[in-house]
Formats: structure tokens, sequence, C-alpha cells
């Protein structure tokens, strides 16, 4: 752990190069054997108020018990995961649902109409009808003739880029 240093005003700072000289914190492993001892000796504690008269027998079964957890591998640091593009011959949506979601047609609606204001060229043929640039954009999403690509993620960082064609 980094000492507190007060500085002439009061403020409190950290001295952050101290960190890496305290022979304190050598390496990972004594933290997480530390951690093991007090998972032990909190699980002990619980096992032993658990029962009102501790028989030998007892504390023998509550010491196996011990002996298992401390001699399970403990794992420290978890494996980086690199993203990477979930692919599917067929052309099938495979991650979310096969329908674009409110959210998804909104975003590519907001995002057409304000390309179509600023003078975009058009995909269909415009109704008589029509007043808004929101209306053309509804109408393009509805026939699904945008050049739009919806990239759907997993929490792992894994994603999907579907052609807006693919949805239903």
């Amino acid at each position: 752990m980094s000492k507190l240093d007060k500085n002439n005003d009061g403020n409190t700072k950290t001295d952050d190069s101290k960190i890496d000289g305290d022979p304190s914190i050598e390496n990972n492993d004594s933290v997480g054997d530390e951690s093991t001892e007090n998972a032990i000796a909190a699980y002990r504690k619980i096992r032993e108020d658990a029962i009102v008269e501790l028989t030998e027998k007892d504390i023998a079964a509550i010491d196996k018990e011990c002996k298992i957890i401390a001699d399970r591998e403990t794992i420290t640091r978890d494996t980086p995961h690199t993203p990477t593009e979930i692919i599917n011959e067929k052309g099938l949506i495979v991650t979310g649902p096969p329908t674009l979601t409110r959210f998804e047609k909104a975003r590519i609606m907001g995002a057409r109409a304000l390309q179509l204001s600023l003078g975009a060229p058009v995909f269909i043929t415009i109704p008589k009808n029509t007043i808004s640039s929101l209306e053309i954009a509804m109408e393009e999403l509805n026939q699904r003739l945008l050049p739009v690509v919806i990239k759907r993620s997993l929490p792992n960082g894994d994603y999907q880029n579907i052609p807006i064609s693919n949805f239903e």
C-alpha cells in the first residue's frame, strides 16, 4: 500500500513511487495466500458456531473441509479474451433477436433523417404526401434499402455484424 503524505496546505496526496519499493507487497501469490487463509478462518468460524457442542469428530470433519479449501487452485488473474466476430455462413442472426429492436430502428431512422436533411441522395421514390425527412427514412428502412450494418455485441466483447437486409 502507498503511504499518505500531508502537504503544508493540509491536503493529502499519495506517493505512488513507494508502491514499487514496498517490501510488504512482493507478488500476487502472497496476497492470494492471505485471502485464502482469511476465507478458511471465516469458514471454520461459521462451521464451529453452527454446532452447539463440538466433538472430536466434528473438529476432524471441519479440519478436513478446511484442508480441501486450502488445497484448491486459486485463480488470481483471468486469461485475456480478444473480441472476435461471430460469423454465420447461412446469414442467420445469432446475437440477439432476429428483428430490429426499437432502439436500433430509432438510431437508424434518426441518422438517416439527418443525412437526408443535409442533402444526401434518396434511395426510394418520394411519396407525394411526405412532409419530413423522417418519413422518408422510415420508408427506406421499411423497404430495407439502406446500406446499414448493425453491430451487436456480447458482454465478453464478441460481436456480429448484421446487414439490415438480413432482418425480418
